[in-house]
């Protein structure tokens, strides 16, 4: 019996509740290159009291764009960043230049967002990229590099935020994840291994600062149709060894993303996350959700030779 039928006939006989659908208020919601962002940056209350502002990383395409465009129709006042951003659009918020590998750029832009509109209530961490490779041919240079985007870019917006909700007692983080953080895709071992740290980094912060009103969150998609697969890093010296594997397993990754749902559904979380008094840690969203409920269900032997099966890796 194959894998997808294994789950199948799993979750129809031992399938549990999954999580209460999202539900919407209708209401709206009220230099030196060395340079670090241990100084604080002075700060001023929000010039629209009625609009919280919003700053979403990596907000170009995909899952923040579709985040930063439903966000503000709802009324709130949002921020995109991008390394590259462009002046002709019309997605009804502001777009900010913004490397998040760079202290100094970081800080250049959340100073820019609190002179403008004062400080931010909402981070939406979104900016990220795909590293494709094997782990042994893939350097350590290169892993640092990858993780220095998908982890600690998250980690410098969160720093250059946090003091300004920790003396307003009030905030939101919304930490965009993967499912793949749990159960890695093979060849993707270190964008796996980033998000899985970016989980575990959002455990403890959400500990530490609940006291202070400011809740933290993980969204983790499966996949879905935006272009982070077209923007793929390779590892630069690849391995005969791995080369037949990777090209099957890579191929059946990029099915699954060309026939992935709308990113707005993962928007749509996003902005149910800032809107609720009471989020949780983690929101798994997407059809592939449905893996780790079959992965405690499941013998580990047979789930791990299924996933061997789906990523065509034994032949």
């Amino acid at each position: 019996m194959i894998f997808e039928r294994d789950l199948t006939s799993f979750l129809k006989s031992k399938a549990r509740p999954g999580p209460p659908p999202v539900r919407y208020r209708d209401r709206r919601p009220p230099g030196s290159e060395r340079a670090t962002l241990k100084g604080e940056l002075h700060v001023r209350e929000p010039m629209e009291p009625d609009k919280r502002v919003v700053v979403v990383t990596g907000a170009s395409s995909g899952f923040g764009k579709a985040t930063a465009s439903l966000l503000a129709a709802r009324g709130f006042r949002v921020f995109g960043t991008s390394r590259t951003p462009r002046a002709d659009r019309g997605d009804g918020f502001e777009m900010l230049e913004l490397d998040v590998d760079s202290d100094v750029s970081v800080y250049r832009c959340v100073k820019t967002i609190q002179e403008r509109a004062g400080a931010v209530d909402v981070l939406v961490n979104n900016a990220g990229q795909v590293l494709t490779g094997s782990i042994e041919e893939t350097s350590t240079e290169e892993a640092k590099a990858h993780f220095e985007t998908n982890f600690f870019g998250a980690v410098r917006m969160t720093r250059a935020v946090l003091p300004s909700m920790r003396q307003r007692q009030r905030g939101c983080i919304v930490n965009v994840g993967s499912i793949a953080g749990a159960i890695p895709v093979p060849f993707e071992g270190f964008y796996a291994a980033a998000k899985a740290a970016l989980l575990a980094y959002s455990r403890a912060l959400r500990l530490e600062v609940a006291r202070f009103n400011i809740h933290v969150s993980v969204v983790e998609p499966g996949f879905f149709k935006t272009n982070l697969g077209n923007a793929r890093k390779r590892a630069a010296n690849p391995l005969d060894a791995y080369a037949g594997a990777e090209e099957r397993a890579v191929g059946r990754l990029q099915e699954h993303i060309d026939d992935g749902a709308d990113p707005r559904i993962v928007a749509e979380t996003i902005v149910g996350i800032v809107e609720s008094p009471s989020a949780r840690l983690r929101y798994p969203v997407g059809k592939e959700r449905r893996y780790l409920f079959l992965e405690k269900i499941t013998p580990a032997g047979r789930f791990e030779a299924g996933l061997r099966r789906h990523w065509k890796l034994d032949r």
